[in-house]
This record gives C-alpha cells, sequence and structure tokens, in this order.
C-alpha cells in the first residue's frame, strides 16, 4: 500500500441526497471527486462531515482522514492513507 494521497473534493453542502458522487476534472486538468453532504457550511460541521463520509467509504479511521486546505471553499483537498488507485477502487469508481 502506498500513499497517502492528497485528492481534490468539490463539496456542495445542504445537500438532501448526500453521499459520494463521481470523479470530475477540473478546467486546469486535474480530478476531484464530487462529495454532497446534508449539514450547512458553518462552523465547520460540513467539513466534519466530508470527513465522516470519506472515512465510512473508505474503511479507514477518521483520524487518518485530513482537511489539508480549503476548509472555507467548495474545493477542498484532502490527505488519505490510501493511492489515489485504491481509493477509487474501494469507491468504485
Amino acid at each position: 500500500m502506498t500513499g497517502p494521497a492528497i485528492i481534490g473534493v468539490r463539496v456542495t453542502p445542504r445537500s438532501a441526497r448526500p453521499g459520494i458522487g463521481d470523479w470530475k476534472t477540473d478546467p486546469s486538468g486535474r480530478p476531484f471527486l464530487e462529495i454532497r453532504v446534508a449539514a450547512a457550511p458553518a462552523d465547520g460541521a460540513a467539513n466534519e462531515e466530508v470527513i465522516k463520509l470519506l472515512a465510512k467509504s473508505l474503511g479507514v479511521p477518521r483520524s487518518s482522514v485530513k482537511l489539508v486546505s480549503g476548509q472555507t471553499a467548495r474545493l477542498k483537498r484532502v490527505e488519505l492513507p490510501l493511492s489515489e488507485a485504491e481509493i477509487r477502487s474501494r469507491l468504485g469508481n
């Protein structure tokens, strides 16, 4: 197992259907993962939900999922203890 990997995520807060979406590519060609959470983007609630959702979906401890940048932005960088290939494999996309 190689890692850790830092991936881009695009968060949609206040979603009626929380969950992990598809991999997309931003205009500069960098891949990011779409994530929808029910929490509002206030007091870090949406960020905490992103961490919980990723940890549960990937089968890793919450303490190993770290928000590297983008605390107040929709586009965030998240560090995970897995390679990008392993992340894609575990998420099935």
